[in-house]
């Protein structure tokens, strides 16, 4: 079968800067169900197998659709790794959700070059990690969401921040610095990126998001995730009403993949993912 791809599309994002896109699709001629994957915190859209998964995808019969938040890091030119550590820190919460807003608004426009292929009241958000958390707010917001897919995702934002002594150094300094454990990077944070967050606390409770979400949503968590509790799994299953937990026994946070990957096959945890993810969408 042959799969389509095109890769680095750039589209205009909010703050000025660019939001790097790619898409997947066969030729297949059935209407193709539309998915928009969103990665997580120090992730990006080409980390690890997300071009495998949307391969996989794209055999399913889905026109699949994956981007890099435009402050994630990396640029138009470079959209691996991290060569611009300045957008990193100047990254927030509200500016991912604008950037998830202007993917929807285009996939729905007269623009999008892929209408005549896809089934649009079939548009399903995937978020992987803290684009977890982000797709179930953005999926509350917007109406046009018809089906939520979590892996690994965070349940509570204000809970990743650091407290006391720690947050108060940070708010003197101005910015604080996380190392990348691969790249051996210094990654920054501007205070700005908190107090976004208590500005916009009320729209960016998960909790409350969670609880007013009516569509159906597939939460999937491995139980040996030690980045991402499981416990946040169990959590967005208590608050979404219409959710079914997939939970992977003993898979980690990433489901076994690294980055780079080198392998022309997923691991078992992805391709369960993979299958259940699917069968979820078409039903």
């Amino acid at each position: 079968m042959v799969i389509n791809q095109k890769k680095n599309l750039s589209l205009s994002g909010l703050h000025g800067r660019p939001i790097p896109t790619d898409v997947f699709y066969s030729e297949v001629e059935e209407k193709k169900p539309v998915v928009l994957f969103c990665h997580g915190y120090k992730g990006f859209k080409d980390w690890g197998a997300w071009n495998l998964m949307a391969r996989e995808y794209a055999k399913n019969g889905f026109l699949f659709i994956k981007f890099n938040f435009a402050f994630n890091g990396g640029t138009l030119e470079e959209p691996i790794d991290f060569p611009d550590l300045d957008a990193f820190g100047e990254n927030t919460y509200t500016k991912e959700l604008d950037d998830l807003h202007v993917l929807i608004n285009w996939i729905f426009s007269e623009d999008f070059p892929y209408t005549d292929m896809v089934d649009l009241s079939r548009f399903s958000l995937m978020g992987h990690s803290r684009g977890g958390g982000i797709v179930v707010v953005k999926a509350a917001e917007d109406e046009r969401v018809q089906k939520l897919i979590t892996l690994a995702a965070v349940s509570d934002f204000g809970d990743r921040f650091p407290k006391g002594e720690e947050l108060e150094a940070w708010r003197q300094k101005g910015i604080a610095y996380i190392e990348n454990t691969r790249t051996k990077q210094q990654m920054p944070h501007l205070f700005d990126f908190y107090e976004d967050f208590k500005n916009n606390e009320e729209r960016l409770t998960i909790s409350r998001s969670a609880e007013k979400l009516k569509i159906p949503a597939l939460i999937i968590h491995g139980t040996g995730d030690e980045t991402v509790s499981v416990d946040n799994a169990h959590d967005l299953h208590e608050w979404i009403k219409n959710s079914e937990l997939f939970l992977l026994k003993n898979s980690d946070h990433v489901f076994e993949v690294s980055h780079p990957w080198e392998s022309k096959d997923l691991t078992p945890a992805m391709k369960n993912i993979i299958e259940k993810t699917t069968e979820f969408i078409r039903k």
